[in-house]
């Protein structure tokens, strides 16, 4: 993992002093034992133009930066994956970030034992993001795959009811210029709709210019993790989420939609940002435009 910056922990410090000033003591334990643990799940209905009536009502449920080993236990692991499949998904996704730093062997069995207990009808998809490249990315993808789950690193995955498909694809990460939507364009057959993971949401830029995907799901902000009441602004995001950093936009014609994660990194706080599960329901065409979410 690259070297904490003096500028980043800089802003770490101040988040941490902030959350404490907030309130003093109670609100830092708040933020540290309450809010993190206090799931939201979000559920949208998305219109896209190009998604088959036969896909009518396809519920797609998303979790990302799950950072196992900072905040994140595998109780609370569990508690997560009973809530998604309580939302009975067609396919669920996750978008990176499974770890953080450090030694992650220990935390590929907790994480398997978990992950392995998702379940959905059409499966359960993944993509790795930056912290996953930065600790061990070859033992994070067999630690996916022993837990059942479909790769989609540059690579897509093809949905059929009768004649109809529904295309589901997926980038490696972008920070580590590991992403190759050449190689998951030439996959794409067709003009069917499309979705995309990629964990970096400022993706959305490079996929939207492609005119192919419909819908892009990210996470890699947390949502800034520490939002300042009243005004709702983060007080750090990381690179690559200072465009998109949560919630849900149009980029050109497709949609972005960025889920504020499961974990934590350190400072294993959140304040006025709850994790997030997000539940998709995805209807055919566009009758209204998906605006901005302010930052």
């Amino acid at each position: 993992m690259p070297p904490i910056s003096r500028r980043r922990f800089l802003k770490i410090s101040l988040a941490s002093a902030l959350v404490t000033a907030f309130g003093g003591v109670g609100s830092y334990a708040y933020a540290h034992d309450v809010e993190p643990v206090n799931v939201e799940i979000v559920h949208l209905e998305l219109r896209l133009p190009r998604l088959n009536p036969a896909f009518d009502g396809y519920r797609l449920a998303q979790i990302s930066d799950i950072h196992m080993g900072t905040g994140m236990t595998s109780a609370q692991l569990t508690r997560i994956v009973e809530m998604v499949n309580a939302e009975q998904p067609d396919a669920t996704a996750l978008t990176g970030d499974y770890v953080t730093h450090g030694d992650i062997q220990p935390l590929l069995q907790p994480l398997a034992e978990a992950l392995s207990k998702l379940k959905a009808k059409d499966g359960v998809f993944s993509i790795l993001g930056n912290h996953d490249h930065w600790t061990d990315p070859i033992a994070i993808r067999g630690m996916l795959t022993d837990s059942g789950m479909i790769d989609l690193t540059n690579s897509v995955h093809t949905l059929k009811r009768g004649e109809a498909v529904l295309h589901l694809a997926g980038v490696d990460d972008y920070w580590e210029q590991k992403d190759d939507i050449d190689a998951v364009m030439a996959q794409l057959a067709g003009d069917d709709c499309a979705v995309l993971l990629a964990h970096e949401p400022d993706f959305a830029d490079v996929s939207a210019a492609t005119g192919r995907f419909d819908l892009q799901i990210s996470g890699h902000s947390h949502g800034g993790q520490v939002r300042i009441p009243i005004i709702n602004r983060p007080i750090i995001l990381p690179s690559f989420s200072e465009k998109y950093p949560v919630g849900q936009y149009q980029v050109g014609n497709m949609i972005q939609y960025t889920n504020r994660g499961v974990g934590t990194i350190a400072p294993a706080v959140r304040f006025n940002c709850r994790p997030e599960i997000t539940v998709f329901t995805l209807r055919p065409t566009a009758t209204d435009q998906a605006y901005p979410t302010p930052p």
